[in-house]
């Protein structure tokens, strides 16, 4: 069984013949004891060895038979439609999320729904986006005093989390807000995302500019400790109106919320939670009181911090700064992308180019696998479609050249987890399955499509449709479960746009084309900022199709692009606007 902790027992050349999940010291019931098991493990090897080795040879066959998988067709628009309807029937309608048990965010699937509303008008799939986020917004899930979103509920409410902070979640919640936003306009999703990234911002970037990976769940042994409250605790901050006020809405008692994970038992402490959205003149009164409840919680002791970088979750939120700056306008959250992506860049990459998994305390180290390549490249790709600035396509591009020579799977399709010259294994592993992160597999299939529209270079989008049909077999037994790699799908189902606009990128009317860009809901649309002069011709010699786009009466001028096929020029915000809608229509 699969599980953790997982115990293997190997060969001496690393096959394994047995394996399984929590063995406690000694036996349990119908649980085997590591004390009775070592020695049985013994006497099997000593024993009856032949039997042995013939195990790991079946297991080890049998795991090659599974990665190697059987390539089918192209997934189509059916299997989009699909998609949604088997997370309709898991949808739970009265409090949000997939599943009755445990509740865990899963942004690629809102991210993925959203493309859905997006592309077919459907109202059930923004139902189901708007009802998950509002509930992680609400919940006990998102930590209410200090920002940011916890690890996942341990009840199908959304309240009491297991308070572990992963750096993957802040990156792709806030991505999931982000789109919220640009789909609805609803300022509620613009404020959550902003105060992911403030948490991020504060708690979990390092002085060189990294972001690091976690914060622990336990301080003082205890599981969220840190985070919880009980009313006298809240009254030596609150006077008795505001502590009124919090019990109200944030919905504390004297008994608590809290449950003993062990015994059941209220503990008399809270998690803080809402019901309902604050109104403004409630959000203005809660925001003094939550800075005081701040700077009281910060002289509890701190859960430990796991100062890792880590390069494919700076990926990850390399992408999240960077698009919700371009979104919201906002350069600062850019040029934190921006200083984070240059850390990476300078400190997680060789003099070869090839990419390392882990950085701490000023030495990085470990070949860099599959998602550091695809979450960075994606990251990178984001960054350049806010900042404009070449050296990351360039640096995008050339991460996604070195996943194709070490990590493509050339006579299958689709990317191995490792590289062709790393550690031997036991078997190259190749997922799609999309969990708590999307796979690499899935994200390097957009982020290839992505490159293609770039740069003009073809080959890019044959790859990714290699990629599609190397787990279309496997995708097509429940796509639900691989929504990242539906979003490529929708890329390669949809009408996509190159859209160049050419001009100084200082220049008001410039800006106003790049911000009605920005702010439109468009995810198989690319954007290129084509300047005059020596900026121009490096964006020209990474883009050769934007080479001829020329400014029309020395103003800032639109091309609207379908496979490189640009409609006339036009240099005013109306035209554009006008030549968008048209394109949406034929979406």
């Amino acid at each position: 069984s699969g599980g953790w902790p997982m115990t293997g027992v190997m060969t001496p050349d690393k096959r394994p013949f047995f394996a399984g999940t929590y063995f406690p010291k000694q036996s349990i019931g119908q649980r085997f004891g590591m004390l009775e098991l070592v020695p049985a493990l013994s006497t099997a090897w000593s024993e009856r060895r032949e039997e042995v080795l013939q195990s790991a040879k079946a297991i080890t066959e049998d795991l090659a038979a599974r990665v190697a998988g059987a390539p089918g067709g192209d997934l189509t628009a059916e299997h989009l439609a699909e998609g949604e309807a088997e997370l309709s029937r898991r949808f739970d309608s009265a409090r949000g999320g997939f599943g009755a048990a445990r509740k865990f965010p899963v942004p690629h699937e809102q991210t993925f729904l959203l493309r859905r509303h997006g592309a077919t008008g459907s109202a059930r799939a923004l139902e189901m986006v708007e009802r998950t986020l509002g509930a992680w917004r609400l919940g006990g899930v998102f930590d209410q005093v200090g920002l940011g979103i916890h690890r996942y509920s341990t009840d199908p409410n959304w309240l009491v989390p297991h308070f572990e902070k992963m750096l993957y979640d802040q990156a792709l919640c806030s991505l999931a807000y982000v789109d919220a936003w640009l789909v609805t306009g609803d300022a509620t999703y613009e404020r959550a995302a902003r105060e992911i990234l403030a948490y991020v911002s504060r708690d979990m970037t390092s002085p060189e500019g990294g972001f690091y990976s976690a914060e622990d769940a336990d301080s003082e042994g205890e599981e969220g400790l840190f985070y919880l409250w009980t009313e006298a605790e809240l009254g030596e901050v609150l006077d008795a109106e505001e502590a009124a006020f919090v019990r109200e809405r944030f919905r504390t008692s004297d008994e608590g919320n809290y449950r003993d994970e062990a015994t059941g038992e209220r503990t008399g402490r809270n998690v803080l939670h809402l019901n309902a959205p604050l109104s403004d003149a409630e959000r203005a009164r809660w925001d003094v009181m939550r800075a005081r409840l701040f700077e009281a919680r910060e002289g509890r002791i701190h859960p430990l911090k796991d100062d890792k970088v880590l390069t494919d979750w700076n990926g990850l939120m390399i992408s999240a700064f960077a698009r919700a700056g371009r979104a919201f306008g906002d350069e600062a959250l850019v040029a934190t992308a921006r200083r984070a992506a240059d850390f990476v860049l300078s400190e997680l990459r060789t003099d070869s180019g090839r990419l390392l998994k882990r950085w701490r305390g000023g030495e990085a180290g470990l070949h860099g696998m599959l998602e550091d390549h695809a979450f960075l490249a994606q990251g990178l790709l984001d960054l350049f479609e806010a900042s404009h600035e070449v050296a990351y396509l360039v640096a995008a591009r050339e991460i996604v050249d070195t996943a194709v020579l070490h990590f493509h799977d050339d006579e299958a399709g689709g990317f191995f987890l490792s590289p062709d010259d790393g550690e031997a294994l036991l078997v190259r592993s190749k997922t799609i399955y999309d969990g708590a992160r999307p796979s690499g597999n899935s994200v390097m299939a957009c982020t290839l499509q992505r490159l293609s529209r770039m740069t003009g270079e073809t080959g890019y989008e044959e790859l990714a449709a290699g990629t599609i049909r190397a787990f279309s077999a496997q995708v097509e037994q429940s796509p639900s479960y691989s929504t990242q790699l539906l979003a490529a799908v929708d890329f390669q189902t949809s009408t996509t746009r190159e859209i160049v606009v050419v001009g100084p990128p200082q220049a008001p009317e410039t800006r106003a084309m790049l911000a009605l860009l920005a702010r439109r809901y468009a995810p198989n649309d690319v954007v290129l900022l084509r300047p005059p002069g020596e900026e121009g011709a490096s964006l020209a010699a990474a883009c050769p199709f934007t080479e001829p786009l020329v400014p029309v009466d020395s103003k800032a001028t639109a091309y609207v692009c379908t496979n490189f096929a640009c409609a006339a020029p036009v240099t005013t915000l109306e035209a554009l606007a006008g030549l968008l809608e048209d394109g949406a229509a034929d979406r």
